[in-house]
């Protein structure tokens, strides 16, 4: 229920922020000006009664998120990526919440995996450990089946998890309306639909068996792919709560000094876990949308290991050329190019000027270029960032909302591995291929062959079609300027004209 009662809950959330002392951490991290903070105490300070008082064992911002629940988990999860936003100190904080957070009773899991596999677990599992790592939605145990003998990880999802989730949801869509009517301002961030969004993904993640299938079809995608490994999974022992797949030993990819101590290249990996990704978002439109460091490992013989598939994204064809031509263009330098992709693609109203709009650009863009990582306050960029979207009235594109996080995700992952990482000299190769399959000569060709098969899937309809067209274009005239009558059809040449030349071009006329 999206109701006022979520007010008590977004006080609640400012409170427990000040109650635990993460305010003035979350505040001094993002350098946040003074009247910003007095706005902040302002509605948190009065009732931090009312906020949770967290584990007093934890750092103060890990302390308040894993009290508020597991979306703000989440949240907190993808800021521990990035140390050059919100510096090294609260990174490191927030990063045990992606795989070590308090976890439940065995008695619990098991207890979970009987009802889910609908026998007991001696008869599945001979052995089954411990938990072995937490996160915000499930956790995870190492286990040995019974038929085989097999060293398998099985997944548990978490009691009571749909409620807390969805109880947070509750409030950010009460929070979104809110934004929503009273600052007419960010509507064009269409708060709504990002929440709608974020609540699509999380409750994909919390069945299991959706997760089985897109670590299946992640796997068919990418099993030729040097360097990168996934674990199988195993159906057999799956099911909605429940999921079994081999298990993968390796070097938590966070854990630099053992890195290190094993002689892996980091500035190699880091290269790789970019790669990797752009690969995956481009190349195939499907990529795993969860690639911090608690979901990475390195095998002993230096490949990449990925698991937890809960959160995969989805971009078609379109949309993927488009981030090609706009990733390509900041590459390139190319900053008229990356502005009329915008107005192609209709990201930027038409109304705007498209220089001005290149202009703004190439103020975002051109502080990268021939600058160490570690000079770069990403900080600032986003900030500018944010300044220009809102000058030139874009609108949140929702179906970006996944690739535009994991990539910031994904480039935090790969500075923590090497800080001195240039993002756009490494994406540069990827992303050049892509271009030269997917917009020059041969693309072309793949789309009129793409054509030319859906044309002979519908062509024992066109004559009906043209037909129909004929019958419905004799219903309206139109008078001529000199006083003849002319026949229309509905909506103009579009379905006639559409149809016949269609066609007369799949027939080689």
């Amino acid at each position: 229920m999206r109701g006022p009662h979520n007010i008590i809950r977004l006080i609640r959330t400012g409170a427990t922020m000040v109650r635990t002392g993460a305010m003035n951490v979350v505040l001094d991290a993002f350098e946040a000006p003074r009247a910003l903070r007095i706005v902040a105490y302002g509605l948190g300070w009065p009732f931090q009664w009312l906020g949770y008082k967290g584990d007093e064992n934890m750092p103060a911002a890990t302390r308040a998120l894993t009290a508020l629940g597991p979306a703000y988990i989440k949240f907190g999860q993808v800021l521990s990526t990035r140390p050059d936003v919100v510096g090294d100190d609260l990174a490191r904080q927030l990063r045990v919440l992606q795989d070590k957070l308090p976890a439940f009773s065995r008695d619990a899991a098991v207890e979970q995996v009987e009802r889910e596999l609908g026998r007991p677990i001696g008869e599945v599992f001979s052995e089954f450990s411990e938990p072995i790592a937490a996160a915000s939605i499930a956790q995870v145990h190492k286990a040995r089946l019974v038929d085989s003998g097999r060293e398998v990880a099985v997944k548990v999802l978490r009691p009571g998890i749909e409620r807390a989730f969805n109880r947070d949801v509750d409030a950010f869509y009460f929070a979104a309306r809110i934004v929503d009517i009273f600052a007419p301002g960010a509507r064009r961030l269409r708060p709504m639909d990002v929440v709608e969004h974020f609540d699509g993904v999380v409750q994909g993640e919390l069945d299991l068996r959706l997760e089985s299938a897109a670590a299946s079809e992640f796997a068919a995608n990418t099993q030729n792919d040097e360097g990168f490994q996934l674990p199988q999974i195993l159906w057999n022992h799956s099911s909605r709560r429940v999921m079994t797949l081999g298990w993968a030993d390796g070097t938590a990819l966070g854990d630099n000094d053992a890195l290190d101590a094993a002689g892996h290249n980091r500035p190699a990996l880091a290269e790789r876990v970019l790669t990797l990704f752009l690969r995956h978002a481009l190349r195939d439109g499907y990529f795993h949308a969860d690639m911090h460091q608690g979901n990475l490992k390195v095998a002993d013989n230096g490949d990449i290991i990925a698991y937890d598939f809960g959160i995969m994204g989805h971009i078609d064809e379109y949309t993927r050329r488009v981030y090609a031509e706009i990733l390509y263009g900041f590459i390139k330098r190319d900053y008229r190019r990356v502005a009329e992709v915008h107005f192609e693609a209709g990201y930027v109203p038409a109304n705007q000027d498209v220089d001005e709009f290149a202009r703004a650009l190439r103020a975002v863009g051109e502080p990268i270029f021939g600058m160490d990582a570690d000079r770069i306050s990403m900080g600032r960029l986003l900030n500018y960032l944010f300044e220009v979207t809102e000058r030139f009235g874009m609108e949140t594109r929702t179906e970006l909302i996944l690739l535009q996080r994991t990539m910031v995700v994904v480039e935090g992952v790969a500075r923590s591995l090497n800080p001195h990482m240039n993002i756009w000299e490494t994406a540069h190769p990827v992303v050049e291929d892509y271009i030269k399959s997917s917009i020059g000569p041969k693309a072309v060709i793949n789309d009129l062959a793409k054509t030319a098969k859906v044309m002979a899937r519908f062509g024992p309809r066109l004559p009906g079609l043209v037909e129909k067209a004929l019958v419905a274009q004799s219903s309206e005239p139109e008078e001529r300027p000199n006083g003849g009558k002319a026949w229309l059809v509905p909506g103009g040449l579009g379905l006639v004209g559409g149809v016949v030349i269609s066609a007369l071009a799949f027939w080689g006329f």
